[in-house]
Formats: C-alpha cells, structure tokens, sequence
C-alpha cells in the first residue's frame, strides 16, 4: 500500500506514466470528454470535490512546465483563473479558445473529472522534466 501522496489508483498511475511534454486535464463537471480519452470521474455532489483542491493534490506529484486554459476563464470565472494561476508561479499558462481548448484535451493521457459547477474551470498541465519544480 502507498505510504503517502495520491491514493487515488488511476490519478497515481497516470502521472507515474507521465513523460516530458504529455498533457493531464484537470476538468470541471461540464467539459465534455473525448472518447478516446481515459476519463477519472472523480464528481460525487456538486462542488466535492472542487478544481483547485484536485489541482492542489496533483500537483504534489506531478512537475508541470506549462499550462493551458480556455480565454474564457478571464472573463467569466477571473477569481478561478486567479488561483489557477497562484498554483502554478512562474509557470506559462496559455490561453486558447475554447473550443480548440476542448480539441486538445483529446491529446491529453487523461482528464481527471471534479465536480466544480464553476464555469470554464479546466486547465491542462504539460509534463516538465524533473528539472522543473511545483
């Protein structure tokens, strides 16, 4: 059994696997999820649990070089983008429109499912080196 960090099999499992520059979205209860992507549905009422403490426990284990959000975020939910953003210092996130946004979670090895009812509340982290530190 694992001694600490993410218990969570599939979560834990997905990062371990993770190489240089593959992608993991961290997504809202709304975004639709290919289905050519694995999906970890983690939804169990609305609000539990929430982005930015999903977000918290992965990024406890995973190094992330950059990240993406859909423009909409900065106009809609700022407060989430804030955050978001405290998160991730001195990271680059990029914005993209949302519907190119949902394209490229296609790409991503998996999208982690919460059940934030805040809207546009996603990002998508690309895989650093272990050079790059959260």
């Amino acid at each position: 059994m694992k001694k600490i960090g993410i218990i969570n099999a599939p979560i834990s499992t997905v990062i371990a696997h993770l190489e240089h520059s593959d992608m993991l979205t961290v997504a809202d209860a709304g975004l639709p999820v290919p289905s050519s992507t694995q999906r970890i549905d983690l939804a169990l009422k609305p609000g539990v649990p929430g982005l930015l403490e999903t977000l918290d426990v992965v990024l406890t284990e995973m190094c992330v070089e950059k990240a993406f959000v859909s423009e909409d975020i900065l106009t809609v939910s700022p407060q989430m983008y804030s955050e978001i953003q405290k998160r991730l210092p001195n990271i680059p996130i990029e914005t993209l429109p949302h519907l190119e946004f949902k394209k490229l979670t296609a790409s991503t090895k998996a999208v982690i499912r919460t059940a934030d009812f805040t809207p546009y509340s996603n990002v998508i982290l690309v895989a650093g080196a272990w050079g790059f530190k959260l």
